[in-house]
């Protein structure tokens, strides 16, 4: 297994990866332009975060983004783990904790990264046990969100 920054020739696999969450998380179609143009965006730039990208014998097999997060309280940055998503036919066997552990690593060369956060569908309780097995820890806080 080859872990590795994602790149614009990632884009379809990140397409289908993030289509997979939506169904899988919330029962949700998301628009496919609207998709397409949000992670070739992303891709093209680093101000907001980075992929990155689990590949086995030449396929993308899993990703994980990382989006920044200033905190004033901590005068530095979480890295905020989204869009997580292993093929079906791949999970169980290390693909997100290669994910996880390569980013600790990155973030270990960036002194400003404070903390990692994440936020998981309530009812997934196979990935809060991977992420408390980790070594990452369910806050106090509840999220709220109001779209435009």
């Amino acid at each position: 297994m080859q872990i590795r920054h994602a790149t614009p020739n990632d884009l379809e696999a990140l397409i289908a990866f993030n289509q997979g969450i939506a169904r899988e998380t919330e029962d949700l179609e998301l628009d496919p332009t609207t998709l397409r143009s949000g992670i070739g965006r992303f891709l093209a730039q680093d101000k907001h975060g980075f992929y990155t990208v689990a590949e086995i014998d030449g396929r993308v097999v899993g990703s994980l983004m990382i989006t920044y997060e200033w905190t004033d309280w901590r005068n530095g940055v979480f890295w905020w783990i989204q869009s997580v998503y292993v093929d079906p036919a791949h999970r169980r066997q290390g693909i997100y904790t290669a994910l996880y552990q390569n980013v600790q690593k990155l973030a270990e060369q960036e002194p400003d990264v404070v903390g990692f956060r994440l936020y998981v569908e309530k009812e997934n309780h196979a990935a809060q046990q991977t992420y408390q097995k980790l070594g990452m820890e369910e806050t106090y806080y509840r999220l709220y969100e109001a779209e435009r």
